[in-house]
């Protein structure tokens, strides 16, 4: 079954973090998606550009809308993810919680709906 991890950090943390710990920070997130490539669970991921790159877009009555930045204003953003193969969710959770920002922000996991066919 497949999962999508979705990392949630404050971008704010990361703009002040001295670059040796950001470096180590980062080696971490390396080291993580080249064991779970070789676990096989690995399918995916992506780091994201900052909320402020974001545009959120809504369609009402025939209308389209566009805002800048992020749907709502939030303590921690999303900031990137990973889809990851699992036999279950307990399976997904094992893998999740070695992310590096499950120890700074939070990780959701949610499983994919498969395509009917």
């Amino acid at each position: 079954m497949k999962y999508l991890c979705l990392i949630y950090d404050d971008e704010k943390t990361f703009g002040t973090m001295p670059k040796a710990e950001m470096d180590a920070f980062m080696g971490e997130y390396r080291a993580f998606t080249e064991s779970t490539k070789k676990s096989g669970h690995y399918l995916g991921g992506h780091q994201l550009q900052p909320v402020h790159t974001a545009t959120t877009i809504r369609s009402r009555g025939g209308k389209v809308s566009t805002t800048d930045g992020p749907f709502a204003e939030t303590k921690e953003q999303l900031g990137g993810f990973y889809l990851i193969e699992a036999r279950d969710l307990n399976d997904a959770i094992q893998v999740a919680q070695r992310i590096p920002s499950a120890r700074t922000g939070s990780i959701e996991v949610r499983p994919i709906v498969e395509p009917r066919g």
